[in-house]
């Protein structure tokens, strides 16, 4: 097993004490030094050639990004901050995971196993989803989602309706419809059946945002969303859903 030295960056004490009490549980995590802010970190990264940085985005000073720019060599990074808006620019700086204060133990888990296993998943250069791709997504899991220059870092449960539309996919949350060069099929294997449903060949829901339910023509369904939406269900999802979600 490979032994990922390890340098932890953050300005605050607690939430240093918090990450290493986390990272306790990971045998192949050593953890060699402890920086307060950015040039603390230069200095340390120096000094102790770390294999792994787990940083902090906003510290006095000097931020995060700012400080990588001082770096001829960058050992992997996982960067660890309270802010979801600078996920775009973690991407841009090829960093391995990029985790949300509280630290979830799952996804740090998740961080930890792409790092032994080599993985790039979070540097993928195509719409990305920040979760392991062996399982199926949650209404907890983030999703990152680019449409041309546009970006969106935002949790799943937001999503309310996915349609097809030729060779992409149009995603609903908000007030925003950005289109994904993607099937419909790829996004139902990866969505939580228990939340999201195929309504049709066009379209999948999130069954939370369902308001209304009525009988529609030829054995079929029509559900209302609370955006106002309407979508037909099929004839043969129709009998699946009143299998799924009926008492």
């Amino acid at each position: 097993m490979k032994i990922f030295r390890t340098l932890l960056i953050e300005d605050e004490r607690l939430a240093r004490e918090e990450l290493k009490s986390l990272l306790k549980d990971f045998m192949e995590i050593e953890i060699v030094g402890e920086a307060r802010n950015g040039s603390e970190a230069l200095e340390m990264i120096k000094k102790l050639s770390p294999d792994l940085l787990f940083l902090d985005i906003n510290m006095p000073e000097m931020n995060g990004f700012e400080m990588i720019k001082h770096l001829e060599e960058i050992p992997q990074v996982i960067f660890v901050t309270a802010y979801d808006e600078f996920a775009l620019k973690a991407f841009e700086v090829n960093a391995l995971d990029y985790l949300l204060k509280p630290v979830d133990p799952k996804r740090l888990q998740e961080a930890i196993k792409k790092l032994s296993n080599g993985e790039e998943d979070f540097n993928s250069p195509s719409d990305l989803f920040l979760a392991s791709k062996d399982r199926a997504l949650t209404l907890e899991d983030k999703v990152f989602i680019k449409d041309g220059e546009k970006c969106w870092f935002i949790e799943l449960r937001k999503i309310r309706m996915l349609e097809s539309d030729g060779n992409y996919v149009k995603v609903y949350f908000d007030t925003s419809r950005p289109l994904l060069l993607r099937s419909l099929n790829s996004f139902e294997e990866r969505l939580d059946a228990r939340f999201f449903f195929r309504a049709n060949r066009k379209f999948i829901i999130n069954l939370q945002w369902v308001s209304s339910i009525e009988n529609w023509f030829n054995g079929g369904l029509r559900v209302e969303l609370m955006e106002g939406e309407k979508v037909e269900i099929s004839r043969r999802q129709a009998i699946r859903f009143k299998e799924v979600m009926s008492l």
